[in-house]
């Protein structure tokens, strides 16, 4: 079952650093949310900070609250490893590990989260993984191989599929197409359309066609100078976004005249 999740307040710090300012949103569930806006204003910090992530830098920290279906993430009886295997994140860089075959990159997260599966059940686990990642098809004869010997575009939906087979409810992925050639962008948002209808998706993107193409509601981050945090300007339905902003810089950005 998807969840939603509601931003309240929310302030991300780095050591002395005031990296991200007052954030209150709602992303609804089983729906795709966007996150556009210049380079460092904040987008991937505050995407990390929905799975507790950017936790693992030294010095991070979070005021405010992430509410996921009335639990706080932050709640200090909250486990953060538990938070990440109910929120996947798939990065800007295919990362499959590289020693492993195909179905050992599918089985990963299951087996670090210690859960025991017998032959037949992990057999089947990675076929449905990868079919949801529409993997299956293009690697069902080759599972023994190394995930590195796939494209890079293969890479990233087999990244997708180990980020599924943990079964979580909230999918982050930080620009999952940036590295990609236009043929393989297609076929990441071809599947994010898809997964939405099992799974509430945040997506930065420096791309405003991607944002526009697979988007249902878009926010707008910016910043205001150098040394200053980021905030979120607006917030909309894509298509209000892209037709009529209600702020100025958002139009300024979208339309290419800055960032």
């Amino acid at each position: 079952m998807a969840q939603r999740i509601d931003v309240k307040d929310l302030d991300v710090y780095y050591g002395t650093f005031h990296a991200v300012a007052d954030v209150s949103m709602m992303i609804e569930a089983r729906s795709v949310t966007a996150l556009i806006g210049p380079s460092g204003c904040g987008k991937s910090t505050f995407l990390r900070t929905l799975n507790r992530m950017h936790e693992v830098i030294p010095g991070a920290r979070v005021d405010g609250t992430v509410t996921v279906d009335g639990v706080d993430l932050y709640d200090p009886a909250v486990d953060p490893v538990a938070v990440r295997r109910q929120i996947g994140m798939v990065f800007q860089r295919p990362n499959p590990f590289p020693t492993m075959s195909i179905a050992e990159n599918v089985l990963a997260g299951v087996r670090l989260n210690n859960r025991r599966i017998s032959k037949s059940d992990a057999a089947d686990l990675v076929e449905t993984s990868l079919r949801g990642a529409n993997l299956w098809k293009e690697v069902k004869d080759r599972l023994d191989r190394p995930g590195s010997s796939l494209s890079g575009g293969q890479q990233q939906r087999l990244c997708i599929a180990r980020a599924i087979a943990v079964k979580p409810q909230i999918l982050l992925m930080d620009e999952p197409a940036s590295a990609l050639d236009p043929i393989s962008t297609l076929a990441i948002e071809d599947l994010i359309a898809e997964l939405k209808n099992d799974y509430t998706i945040v997506i930065v993107t420096h791309n405003m066609q991607q944002a526009a193409r697979v988007s249902d509601r878009t926010a707008f981050f910016n910043v205001a100078g150098t040394g200053e945090p980021g905030r979120l300007i607006e917030m909309d339905d894509t298509r209000t976004m892209f037709s009529t902003p209600s702020v100025q810089a958002t139009e300024d950005y979208i339309s290419g005249r800055f960032g």
